[in-house]
């Protein structure tokens, strides 16, 4: 094992902590609008695409018919319907699990810097590997 060393230690720390500020921002966001579309359902500000009247009626029903009766888009369909209450919502969440994309992408000048392209490469494999989940192409068949 490697001692570490005073310059690897201040490295170390210049990483997590641009990291770590970055995702510390990133939830803050999709926190933030979490709780700002939910005012904004519950308080009436926006009209839902279901209206909580209908809601008990359709929770029983398969995804398809539920799909159908509501029009709720699949995949990354409910971007174009943003302007409907209970859909609003699903910004935070995309905010909050593509919160770490950033972070890494952070890193990558500071391993250029210092001409590190083992780690460069795997930052960028890593942010290809969860905009390609997060895009729908590796569904696996479904």
């Amino acid at each position: 094992m490697i001692a570490p060393t005073a310059e690897n230690t201040q490295l170390q720390k210049a990483e997590a902590g641009r990291y770590a500020t970055y995702l510390d921002w990133g939830t803050r966001l999709g926190l933030l609008v979490l709780i700002a579309s939910f005012a904004a359902y519950m308080l009436g500000l926006t009209t839902p695409l279901v209206s909580l009247q209908d809601l008990p009626q359709l929770w029983n029903q398969p995804v398809a018919v539920f799909q159908q009766k509501t029009g709720t888009p699949m995949g990354w369909g409910w971007l174009s319907m943003l302007g409907k209450g209970d859909m609003l919502n699903l910004l935070g969440i995309a905010i909050l699990a593509g919160c770490s994309i950033p972070p890494l992408l952070s890193l990558i000048p500071l391993y250029l810097k210092r001409h590190d392209y083992t780690y460069v490469g795997i930052c960028l494999v890593i942010a290809l590997v969860l905009v390609l989940a997060a895009s729908g192409i590796l569904t696996g068949g479904h």
